[in-house]
């Protein structure tokens, strides 16, 4: 790494740590998330209390992000409507804020290289989230030690990081289409409402949309309806929102063996048994693969148009 794109990046982290919008933006899910923890555990002291499974049978750990007493939505549905919000508004005034602002034209006249100014903040945004979600999800598992009194399995933890890992992942991919906008755009007010816009489309009205296009019959044929439900998924696909929610309710819900439509032979003979680590990471290769391709490929048009632009004032 050269000495320019290393000190760059440093300057990136010191600006979002010192950053009273990132430090709102962290305070908002760290609050949200602590509310939703409280919740759970006691939504699980309860369901504790009346199960007679074993306690190291019941995955105390991965609960305590799944459920909810349903006062308030669990751990992971707050994240997982929050943490866009995050990449969006770390890079929504990346490039056409600093140009405003007179200060990229300097930056570029210093002797470094123009592409370790684009690089350096997709990097340190990058490592900034990486390290927030691991520190919230560590620190969520602390609480649930002091909650539960026991210790979480070696399985557990290695699901919960590899969860919180996707999770900075998902959150990239809002980072890369932030800083997109933020050099299409020359005004940050516009960056930033296309950016939501764009979150709020796949959020809300996107699965909607593939509902409507694509309506599953249920009492048609059997071959119809399987294509049928292998298209609406295919379409689904296409949002990041389906691939983090479908790797989130692998990692979390052992008992999840399959991601699409299965027919009855693929049923019979299946033994209802939770997956292991390994094979549930198996199972949702392809969705990481696919957050970290549609991530740096919106990156990599960003790279392109930041290259080409032209930058005098």
């Amino acid at each position: 790494m050269r000495h320019s794109l290393r000190v760059l990046i440093k300057k990136e982290i010191a600006d979002h740590i010192h950053s009273w919008r990132f430090n709102i933006l962290l305070a908002l899910i760290f609050l949200t998330a602590l509310a939703s923890i409280y919740t759970a555990g006691m939504a699980i002291r309860d369901a504790v209390s009346k199960a007679d499974t074993p306690l190291g049978d019941l995955y105390l750990f991965l609960k305590v992000f799944t459920v909810s007493d349903g006062r308030l939505p669990s751990f992971i549905t707050f994240v997982g409507f929050l943490a866009p919000l995050l990449g969006i508004g770390m890079a929504f005034d990346a490039i056409n804020g600093e140009i405003n602002r007179r200060t990229l034209v300097r930056l570029i006249a210093q002797p470094i290289y123009r592409d370790d100014v684009i690089l350096s903040k997709w990097i340190a945004a990058l490592l900034v989230i990486t390290v927030f979600f691991l520190a919230l999800g560590f620190f969520v598992m602390g609480l649930a030690i002091l909650f539960f009194g026991i210790p979480p399995t070696f399985e557990e933890v290695m699901r919960i990081i590899v969860f919180l890992l996707a999770t900075a992942l998902y959150v990239g991919v809002w980072l890369s289409l932030g800083i997109l906008f933020s050099i299409y755009f020359r005004q940050p007010a516009t960056s930033l409402l296309a950016s939501i816009a764009v979150w709020l489309f796949f959020a809300l009205f996107y699965d909607m949309i593939v509902n409507i296009l694509v309506p599953i019959d249920t009492e048609g044929p059997a071959q119809i309806v399987f294509r049928q439900m292998q298209i609406h998924q295919y379409l689904l696909r296409i949002s990041p929102t389906t691939l983090y929610q479908e790797v989130v309710t692998t990692l979390l819900s052992p008992n999840v063996r399959s991601l699409g439509p299965l027919t009855v032979a693929q049923v019979v003979g299946a033994i209802p048994t939770p997956l292991s680590f390994d094979q549930s990471l198996l199972l949702i290769w392809p969705q990481i693969v696919g957050l970290v391709a549609l991530s740096v490929f919106l990156f990599a048009i960003s790279f392109t148009l930041f290259m080409r632009q032209d930058i005098r004032h």
